[in-house]
C-alpha cells in the first residue's frame, strides 16, 4: 500500500469539501493527530475508518486506496459538466460542495415533525 498517496487523495478531497482537519476528525470520530497521520501516510487505517472516510468524503474505496474509479463515465452529473463552460463548472463545484456539506450536517439532526 502506498499510504502517502492514499493520504494525499484523502487530504485533497477533505480540502475540496471544505472541512478543516479538526472538523473531519470529529466526523470520523478520531483525533486530529490520527487524521493528520493518515493524511501524511504515517499510519494506515482500519476498514471501518476507511468506510467512514469514503462516506464522508463521497469517494469510492477503490479511489482512496488505488486512485481508480473516480467517476462513472456515464453519470448524469459528469455528462452535464462536460458541456459546461469553465465558469459554469466553477459555480457548479461551489454549489455542489455547499449542498454536500449541508446534507452531512442534516444527518446529525433529528427529523422534523
Amino acid at each position: 500500500m502506498d499510504w502517502g498517496a492514499i493520504g494525499k487523495r484523502i487530504r485533497t478531497q477533505r480540502e475540496f469539501m471544505g472541512y478543516t482537519r479538526e472538523q473531519f476528525a470529529e466526523l470520523l470520530d478520531v483525533t486530529p493527530k490520527f487524521c493528520s497521520d493518515i493524511e501524511l501516510g504515517v499510519k494506515g487505517m482500519s476498514v471501518p475508518t476507511l468506510c467512514r472516510i469514503s462516506r464522508i468524503l463521497r469517494l469510492s474505496t477503490d479511489y482512496i486506496l488505488y486512485g481508480k474509479g473516480t467517476v462513472e463515465e456515464s453519470s448524469t452529473i459528469a455528462l452535464m459538466l462536460q458541456s459546461a463552460t469553465p465558469t459554469e463548472r466553477e459555480y457548479a463545484e461551489k454549489l455542489l460542495r455547499t449542498f454536500l456539506m449541508a446534507m452531512d450536517t442534516k444527518k446529525d439532526q433529528p427529523p422534523a415533525n
